[in-house]
């Protein structure tokens, strides 16, 4: 549940940035941060970080 407020958090502080320094590129940070949590939540499975990217993308 944190996570998805931060998430949100971020994504807000994001549209305002990019509404008040008129730079675009500011809305890729959630995306970003999304990326970033996926990588970590990655890591913490208790197998290789290969392996356990392949068995994610095999899932039928």
């Amino acid at each position: 549940m944190i996570a998805i407020i931060l998430f949100w958090v971020i994504a807000i502080a994001s549209l305002i940035a990019t509404i008040k320094y008129k730079k675009p590129l500011l809305l890729t940070v959630p995306f970003a941060a999304i990326g970033f949590y996926l990588i970590i939540e990655i890591a913490r499975v208790p197998m290789p970080f290969w392996e356990t990217v392949q068995m994610i993308f095999e899932f039928r």
